[in-house]
């Protein structure tokens, strides 16, 4: 099992959209790439702390591949967006993969250098190391689960 990090936006869509792909085990939403270890959603929204909202996924990479993982990321975003996926703006919605591992971080470089060609160089992309991710409260995680119950 492998752990990635996602920052697309608002958390809440990317969760739904990886929840049942194939391979994926597990998705909770949270930060990550701040300042510190631990925050609340009413501090990441003031955009002071450096953090993004992401979706932490839990895959099987003998039935996914982190390739096909990176290939969706690009896929259910708009990664040519800085700071924001609309109608969202402010740091903490930017485009960003956090990786745990140099391999995690090679095959993350790989298909952005990849999807940028295609997409002439404006891909506004960050690949970090991921630190300070805190879990999501509660009520964010599988949001929109919930409101359709």
């Amino acid at each position: 099992m492998q752990k990635i990090y996602f920052g697309m936006g608002c958390f809440w869509k990317p969760e739904e959209q990886f929840k049942n792909i194939k391979g994926i085990l597990e998705t909770e939403v949270g930060y990550a790439g701040g300042y510190k270890s631990k925050v609340t959603y009413e501090e990441v929204c003031q955009g002071n702390t450096g953090h993004a909202e992401v979706i932490k996924l839990t895959f099987d990479e003998n039935v996914i591949s982190l390739e096909k993982i990176l290939d969706l990321f690009f896929k259910f975003h708009d990664p040519t967006q800085k700071d924001m996926q609309f109608p969202d703006i402010g740091t903490q919605y930017r485009s960003e993969i956090f990786y745990e591992t140099d391999g995690q971080k090679k095959n993350a470089e790989k298909v952005l250098n990849k999807k940028n060609k295609e997409l002439n160089g404006k891909i506004q992309t960050n690949i970090s190391k991921l630190k300070n991710y805190c879990k999501a409260e509660e009520y964010h995680q599988k949001y929109i689960e919930k409101k359709r119950q």
